[in-house]
Parts: C-alpha cells; sequence; structure tokens
C-alpha cells in the first residue's frame, strides 16, 4: 500500500498517517516547487491514496490515469473546486476535505483584514517605515470607523456567521446577510437572528454596506460575483474583504475601482489568479494583500492535518471518513 503527498504537510500529521497505516510506504513532495500536472502523474503513479492541497489539480484525466489502484483522495482544505467530484464519483474514488476546523482561524483573518483596510493600519506602517512620519497631524491617515456600521456578509456558512457574531457583538454593527439560500430557513437560522441580522439580496446587500465580507463558494453563479457593475453600485467609503476564493471578484474591475476611489479600500487573502495578482493592485496604498493566510494558525492548521490523514485511513480500512465529499 502506499500513499503520496504533494506538499509537506505539518509533521505531527504525517506521524499520525505512518502510525494509522504502518503497513503503507508514505512519500512527501517537499517541494520548494510545486508540482506541475505532468509531475504530479508521474510520481503520484500507483498510489493507493493522494493527500493533496487546494494548489493540486485533481481532474478527470489524472483521476483515470490513476485508477486503479488509486482509492482515496484527501485534500488538505476545505474547498474542493480543484478536484472533479464527479469523475472521482464515476471511478469509485473516495474524496474527503477538512470541514470545519479553519472557522476561527478564517473568521480571524477577515475582521483582521476589514479593520485593517478601514483604519489604514497596513499604509500607516508603511509610512511610519519609510521615515515620513514627522509629526502627528488631525488631517492625515483618516479611515473608515467600524463600530455600528452596517456589514455586509456573502455566504452564510460558518466562517461567514462567526464574522457576523464578532462584528455584531464586539462592533455593535448591523448585520446583512445574503446567500444561495436564505439562511432563515436553514438549522442556523435561531443564530442568525440572535444577531439580528436581515436576509438582503444582492442588490440590496451592496447598495447599503459599508463593509462587504466574501464567505461564499466558488461556483459558476459565485465567479466574478463582484464585478465592474457590482464596485460601480458600492458605496464610496466601502471595503470589501475577501477570505473566500479570489475569482468572486473581478479583480482587474478592483484594481480600477480602487484607484478611481469608486470604493475606500479592499482587504485580500485570496486572489483570481493565484499567486499572481492583476496588474497594478501592488502599486495601491488603499488595499491590504495577505497571502492566503487563512487557516494559518497552528491550531487550524493541526486540526486539518488530523481531519486530513484520519479520512486516508479510514477509507483505506473500508470505512467512511465523516468528512467525505463523495
Amino acid at each position: 500500500m502506499w500513499i503520496f503527498v504533494t506538499r509537506a504537510i505539518p509533521e505531527a500529521s504525517l506521524r499520525r498517517l505512518a502510525e494509522a497505516v504502518p503497513e503503507a510506504r508514505l512519500d512527501v513532495h517537499r517541494g520548494p516547487d510545486l508540482l506541475s500536472p505532468e509531475q504530479l502523474l508521474d510520481q503520484a503513479r500507483g498510489a493507493d491514496a493522494i493527500v493533496c492541497t487546494l494548489t493540486d489539480r485533481i481532474d478527470a484525466a489524472l483521476l483515470e490515469s490513476l485508477t486503479p489502484p488509486l482509492r482515496v483522495v484527501s485534500t488538505f482544505a476545505v474547498g474542493h473546486e480543484n478536484i472533479d467530484l464527479e469523475a472521482a464519483r464515476r471511478l469509485g474514488v473516495r474524496v474527503a476535505n477538512t470541514p470545519g476546523v479553519l472557522t476561527e482561524a478564517t473568521a480571524e483573518i477577515a475582521v483582521a483584514l476589514l479593520l485593517d483596510a478601514a483604519r489604514r493600519v497596513s499604509e500607516g506602517d508603511r509610512f511610519t517605515r519609510a521615515g515620513r512620519f514627522e509629526r502627528w497631524d488631525p488631517l492625515a491617515h483618516r479611515g473608515q470607523s467600524v463600530y455600528g456600521r452596517t456589514v455586509g456578509i456573502v455566504g452564510a456558512g460558518r466562517i461567514g456567521l462567526r464574522v457576523a457574531a464578532t462584528l455584531r457583538r464586539g462592533f455593535d454593527c448591523e448585520i446583512l446577510v445574503h446567500s444561495r439560500r436564505d439562511p432563515f430557513e436553514t438549522d442556523a437560522a435561531s443564530d442568525w437572528a440572535d444577531l439580528g441580522a436581515r436576509f438582503a439580496t444582492k442588490d440590496e446587500l451592496i447598495a447599503a454596506a459599508d463593509f462587504v465580507s466574501l464567505h461564499c463558494p466558488l461556483t459558476p453563479e459565485t465567479r466574478h460575483w463582484i464585478d465592474a457593475d457590482a464596485l460601480d453600485r458600492m458605496r464610496d467609503h466601502a471595503i470589501l474583504v475577501n477570505t473566500a476564493r479570489g475569482a468572486v471578484i473581478e479583480e482587474a474591475a478592483l484594481v480600477r475601482a480602487l484607484r478611481e476611489g469608486a470604493i475606500a479600500g479592499a482587504g485580500l487573502d485570496v486572489f483570481e489568479d493565484e499567486p499572481r495578482l492583476a496588474p497594478g493592485l501592488t502599486e495601491l496604498e488603499n488595499v491590504v494583500l495577505a497571502p492566503h493566510i487563512g487557516s494559518a494558525t497552528h491550531r487550524a492548521r493541526e486540526a486539518m492535518g488530523r481531519l486530513c490523514v484520519d479520512a486516508v485511513a479510514l477509507e483505506l480500512s473500508g470505512r467512511a471518513a465523516p468528512n467525505r465529499l463523495v
């Protein structure tokens, strides 16, 4: 039996996997370069299980080439748009992800980006480091207040709910929420009601929100959900935050909006063509850029690792992992 891991993940997770499946050979690609699709096919050929990350493209062609003996793909991520689930189902390959364990970490980053962009903290840091801070100025570095403002949450899952709760209870914000399904018709209805949240259409949310925070999955319907038209209809003092998937925003349109002052600022942890950024984005002072660190806490990454490798061990033993997708 053979398990192939496409990237280095926490060593505790690798030890856990080796102990759970002691009869398996365990190979880890430690990089630093990512595997190309051709390299992944070559290096994983013959594997019974693959532990992958969101940067690995697990498409139908790869799955067909590796199956059999491939039985399990476990991704070190919540998002799984890089994996062809229909092809996996057709070929009988089990797929698992790591839901639930990075809710708090990602919510923290969303709130941090919102506060940073609103209060121009990173911009002020660059200003100070450059030796330009000579005296206090009553007119300088004025940003957007967060307390008591209206926040639009796009995506009513665990992370969106946690961000909404933090901003409602910590900053007395009014909460608008938009999702494919009305959250007041789900099991989380009472949680949203406790926050005094209101369901809003896309048009209502964009027009009313002082801050818009994106927490929806990337689907054909949500790709470029924030496009040039949406940016034009946002408030000129609005702050846009994205910790979901980069392509939810039309990045070139965002650069134009930030440059022209259509919105006041943005905080981004994900990018449309990651790790490449849209031309002009890094030149702007009114955007905070983070290198996809939403889940980057010791606690979250270790929990992700446990879920990921436990799924492999369970599926290889013939038992269903609780986090199985197909």
